[in-house]
């Protein structure tokens, strides 16, 4: 059996060779255009403030989902979430830039170049401002000119929202290392390494010197904050977890990519587990008033009392990736895959408003499992015959309709060719 690729002066016929899944989860990397909304809404003074995949930062008035203002970036807004410090609201954009818009006029103040993508949701300490790109650094700005303080090179993407403890930073990487660093230099103080990519759209949890963590290798793990020391593994479901757990009183709540949310002692041990209407992704929970709020990939915003039983579901018309709802005199708030802003009652679910942004296209989202492995065990290329050497390579589907693209694992890391203003 034969298989080729192409690549311009390069080209292999591949002789030998398996295919078989891949519980990495690159899907979105593959989010198209459209009005879809995939990051969590703040609430501040009244407004809620949520990004599109449509380009665009909004803000409404929470009381009735009329829109104050939107600001334009240059690319999508997804995953990176706002935040917020002195009336300055902090979003990242897939255009490769850090925002500061003025909360009340939405006037950009300043904005900041990376190399790559920004998903990673920002943290805010003092005068400081801490996020990752997928250019691979971590970075920490002055919060009131965006002037740069220090970056960190880790491995790969950086496209988690770090957390910040103590003086210290915590931020996870696509090379399955988490890295503590000195939040005033930069300068790495431990690494604790997991087995798959560190994927978190919130912030870690950190309590009693424990920091709460997840990785695409399917694990939640405890780790000593002043070691960097594992102290336990829960191992959970598949295609991995993207989310940190909620920590409520003795319990963690931890949302898993297939589907099931569990809830756990503090010492890992699970107490029970709540199944969707659907396999797919939960995200992260929120509790309040005693109750267990989260949205889920079936398109369903769920209710649960503190023991894991359904009290009521809403149903919006596409997938829902808000993080955490905002919640605003009795509602929740939280956006939709259907390209609309939703507030509903956190008592029985009913509908308050909604919100439409500008495009009512929802933006395509691959299958949970579309990644695939390719591993070649024979080889041939035209500039070296290497039937000898083995190579692996990553096949991922681009569209359904069988576009592929590939990427060698076997392959000499570069300098990025787009320099951040680091430089």
């Amino acid at each position: 059996m034969e298989f080729g690729f192409g690549f311009g002066d390069f080209s292999a016929e591949l002789e030998e060779f398996e295919v078989r899944k891949t519980k990495k989860w690159d899907r979105v990397w593959k989010i198209g255009e459209g009005g879809s909304i995939g990051v969590s809404p703040l609430l501040h003074d009244g407004k809620i403030y949520f990004g599109s995949i449509d380009h665009n930062i909004y803000c409404l008035d929470a009381d009735s989902g009329k829109e104050l203002w939107r600001f334009r970036t240059n690319d999508r807004i997804l995953v990176s979430s706002p935040a917020e410090k002195d009336g300055v609201i902090f979003n990242g954009s897939y255009d490769g830039y850090m925002y500061a818009i003025d909360a009340k006029t939405g006037e950009g103040k300043w904005k900041f170049r990376t190399g790559d993508t920004v998903v990673s949701t920002a943290a805010i300490t003092g005068d400081k401002i801490y996020f990752g790109s997928n250019d691979g650094f971590v970075y920490c700005l002055t919060s009131s000119n965006g002037s740069p303080v220090w970056r960190f090179k880790t491995g790969d993407r950086v496209a988690s929202a770090p957390a910040v403890h103590d003086g210290m930073v915590y931020a996870g990487s696509f090379d399955g290392n988490l890295y503590c660093l000195n939040a005033g230099t930069g300068e790495e103080v431990w690494r604790f390494r997991t087995g798959a990519e560190i994927y978190n759209e919130a912030a870690f949890v950190i309590n009693d010197n424990i920091l709460y963590l997840t990785s695409f290798d399917n694990n939640l793990y405890a780790v000593d904050i002043r070691t960097g020391k594992e102290l336990w593994r829960f191992r959970v479901g598949k295609y991995g977890i993207g989310a940190p757990p909620l920590l409520h009183g003795d319990t963690l709540y931890q949302s898993c990519q297939d589907g099931v949310l569990y809830a756990l002692t503090l010492g890992g041990k699970e107490k029970w587990r709540f199944r969707t209407a659907d396999t797919g992704v939960i995200l992260r929970v929120s509790v309040s008033r005693n109750k267990i709020y989260f949205g889920s990939e079936d398109g369903n915003f769920y209710c649960l009392s503190m023991d894991g039983k359904e009290r009521w579901r809403f149903r919006t018309g596409g997938s829902i990736f808000c993080h955490t709802p905002a919640f605003h005199k009795g509602n929740i708030c939280f956006g939709s895959y259907d390209c609309r802003l939703y507030c509903i009652s956190s008592e029985d679910g009913e509908l308050v408003w909604r919100f439409q942004t500008s495009s009512t296209m929802q933006s395509r989202l691959p299958p949970v499992d579309e990644s695939f492995e390719v591993v070649v065990k024979k080889a041939f290329s035209e500039e070296e015959n290497s039937s000898d050497t083995k190579y692996d390579y990553t096949l991922r589907e681009r569209d359904p309709g069988g576009e592929y693209g590939i990427k060698s694992e076997y392959s000499f890391k570069s300098e990025y060719s787009t320099k951040s203003e680091y430089l």
